[in-house]
């Protein structure tokens, strides 16, 4: 039997100074996530030049990051600047779909990422063939239909359970784990469930593309010198985005399904630090990309030609 119509979120502090410190680099960060990703995957969409399948799959990961944290900081914004921090029990069921919806599919994404450096550095010859626009639009699909598939379960996993009170959520947004504390039901056969939908995911995923990368870059001992500067350059941006994305998700999912003082503070990376450092990281050592974005975005942004 489910009592409860919504959900108190404590959000991220109780302290009213430090939550209108909070509440302008949320909002600062957010609007710069959102804005950059934007600007990118306009970018990419409108450029001729920005037509290769890598430019392709960043167009739709930085859309992905956009709409992620779209899914929680909003939220989390206003309720900086309210002192009642509620959340109806539909929203909340909303909101663990749509977070893990764009979450799953950055995980193919990013999957997708690695297949296509790997094809370009191992199989040059095949690499029009292998990664044609065809295939490209598939794995773009599938990381859609994967994502809204993995968030179809983890809220079937929660809006099954009985809330019967408290209604208390210890957190600035509604997950799983701390709506599985709130349950009026033994938890502990699900928590299993749930680190293998979630968890297991990220760490398996994490792991092969790790040894996806050193297979490339073994496979660069045989490539001249430029082209393995100009291949490592690619590698390390797409390493660094993996490293931001899974440590963090494999440390929220990968263990008892118990909370942690930290789990906030990891969280708010997640959601707003991560999506904001993934479109520099791709663009800041890139001249194709930023050549494009000068071009196209003329005297509103300004980027330096050297």
């Amino acid at each position: 039997m489910n009592n409860v119509t919504e959900f108190i979120l404590l959000g991220l502090t109780q302290d009213p100074e430090l939550q209108k410190l909070l509440f302008a680099v949320c909002l600062i960060t957010y609007l710069v996530t959102l804005t950059s990703n934007t600007f990118i995957s306009i970018t990419i969409f409108v450029s001729p030049a920005l037509g290769c399948p890598m430019y392709f799959f960043l167009s739709y990961l930085s859309l992905t990051d956009a709409l992620f944290s779209t899914s929680i900081a909003p939220k989390m914004i206003v309720d900086l600047a309210c002192e009642k921090r509620t959340i109806s029990f539909n929203g909340c069921m909303a909101q663990v779909f749509i977070e893990h919806v764009f979450a799953a599919a950055e995980i193919i994404l990013l999957i997708a990422m690695a297949f296509d450096r790997y094809v370009a550095i191992c199989k040059p010859l095949h690499y029009t063939t292998i990664m044609s626009r065809p295939v490209c639009s598939f794995l773009v699909g599938a990381a859609g239909v994967l994502g809204v598939i993995h968030g179809l379960i983890q809220v079937m996993f929660i809006a099954e359970l009985p809330f019967c009170g408290p209604n208390i959520i210890d957190h600035f947004m509604c997950d799983v784990i701390p709506l599985l504390k709130l349950a009026c039901t033994d938890t502990h056969a699900l928590g299993p469930l749930i680190s293998a939908n979630s968890g297991a995911q990220c760490s398996i995923t994490f792991l092969m593309l790790l040894a996806s990368y050193v297979n490339i870059l073994y496979s660069l001992r045989n490539h001249s010198s430029e082209g393995r500067r100009k291949a490592l350059s690619t590698c390390a941006s797409h390493i660094t985005v993996v490293i931001l994305f899974f440590v963090p998700c494999s440390y929220l999912y990968l263990r008892p399904m118990v909370s942690f003082p930290t789990d906030k503070a990891v969280t708010l990376f997640c959601t707003l630090v991560t999506p904001m450092l993934n479109p520099l990281i791709y663009t800041l050592r890139n001249e194709e990309m930023k050549r494009a974005m000068k071009k196209l975005w003329g005297p509103i942004i300004k980027i330096d030609d050297k």
